[in-house]
């Protein structure tokens, strides 16, 4: 439980850094922020596997990278269900949004997580 808090503070966080850099991507506060974080860790557990299954053939042909449209699609998702606090301007910045964040994630994956743990 207190994994999945964290996680979805770290997810506020890197949604704020990719919202500071590209102007097409629009958090209204922090509150914005953890509440889309909150949302994407929902539909990540609820949709994003039915999306996967159903576009299976798509993701095996193009070795993966179609899992960057699903990310987008999923972005979009919860860019419709938070209203006015949460906006991307096109499916191309939820894109490109979907590969930062992704990025940001492994880095950080790597670089703090994956030694903390090793220390246990």
């Amino acid at each position: 439980m207190i994994r999945w808090f964290v996680s979805i503070l770290v997810n506020a966080l890197i949604l704020i850094v990719v919202a500071g850099y590209f102007h097409s991507f629009h958090l209204s506060g922090i509150g914005a922020a953890i509440g889309a974080s909150f949302l994407l860790s929902i539909l990540n557990i609820l949709v994003k596997p039915f999306l996967i299954l159903l576009t299976l053939p798509v993701t095996i042909f193009t070795l993966g990278l179609f899992l960057i449209v699903i990310n987008a699609v999923t972005l979009m998702i919860a860019e419709g269900l938070m209203g006015d606090a949460f906006n991307i301007d096109s499916f191309g910045a939820a894109i490109l949004a979907a590969v930062v964040i992704s990025l940001l994630h492994l880095m950080i994956q790597k670089a703090i997580v994956e030694p903390l743990q090793k220390k246990k």
